[in-house]
């Protein structure tokens, strides 16, 4: 799949299974230490793979809550009471959580090299890109649905305005949103896609509302008022298409430093424009 880090493999038929077990034979001390291993680096693949990280996507709803106005709020609220103690921040991952083969074309674009400017039969066939995604879920989400309905519409639209942020899911098929572009950074393996899903912002060792307090205390970005999920993904492709954005293999010393204000004004963006579609939307 494009837009999210690769994971999977293919089965292991059961007579091959079996074939590795006898040729491995660890004492029980070794085998608990591959357990722990093997663990490890499923919950790593596990957290590459979620847009911005359950950390990034949270910190975009908690802050366009904060944004919402009275109204807009009463309206998610009563949407969200249909499951008892749900927050914004805390449905803010269930796409991710949930996608499934229909969907999962839903959390990207891809968009020429060189090109940024949105072709929907180009880049969105048969409409299914993060693009159309969003735009049928807001839609959803103000007509007279039922609330069931609607309760699922305001879970995609929290995150997948968060993905639309991340500049590389409006990145290019070529290396499938960064994927394929494996680089060296923090002492781990990884690729570009990863890193900006989830490691720059680890980085920061900042929680929720820490997080949600940095956005806070900078000025609103300006392009925050255009409400354009095509506009957004352009936005994103040409930072991705931006000179450094795809650093050497080995990530530099600086690269964080340098594209942090970045990463920063991408998250507030994200919340401001959330909240300015569910003003809009919910108010209806």
């Amino acid at each position: 799949m494009i837009g999210r880090s690769l994971g999977g493999r293919g089965r292991v038929p059961p007579t091959c299974r079996q074939a590795r077990l006898r040729r491995v034979q660890r004492p029980r001390t070794g085998r608990r230490g591959w357990l722990v291993l093997v663990l490890a680096w499923l919950a790593l693949q596990a957290s590459a793979a979620l847009a911005w990280g359950v950390l990034g996507h949270r910190v975009v709803a908690e802050r366009a809550w904060e944004q919402m106005t009275p109204s807009a709020r009463a309206a998610a609220h009563r949407l969200l009471a249909l499951e008892p103690g749900a927050t914004l921040a805390s449905v803010a991952n269930w796409a991710d959580e949930n996608r499934d083969d229909t969907t999962r074309p839903w959390h990207f674009v891809n968009l020429p090299i060189g090109d940024c400017s949105y072709d929907a039969p180009r880049d969105c066939p048969q409409g299914q890109c993060l693009v159309v995604a969003l735009e049928r879920q807001l839609a959803l989400l103000a007509s007279d649905a039922p609330d069931v309905q609607r309760l699922l519409a305001l879970k995609y639209v929290v995150h997948l305005v968060g993905d639309l942020h991340q500049p590389l899911h409006a990145g290019h098929l070529e290396d499938r949103g960064g994927n394929r572009y494996q680089v060296q950074a923090f002492g781990n393996g990884t690729n570009l896609h990863a890193l900006w899903d989830s490691a720059l912002l680890q980085q920061r060792n900042q929680g929720v509302q820490a997080l949600v307090g940095v956005l806070r205390a900078q000025p609103l970005p300006a392009q925050a008022r255009v409400l354009d999920p095509a506009h957004a993904a352009q936005e994103s492709c040409r930072i991705v298409d931006a000179p450094g954005f795809y650093p050497p293999h080995t990530l530099p010393d600086d690269y964080a430093d340098r594209f942090g204000a970045l990463l920063q004004r991408q998250l507030a963006l994200a919340a401001a424009r959330l909240a300015g579609w569910l003003n809009r939307v919910l108010a209806q």
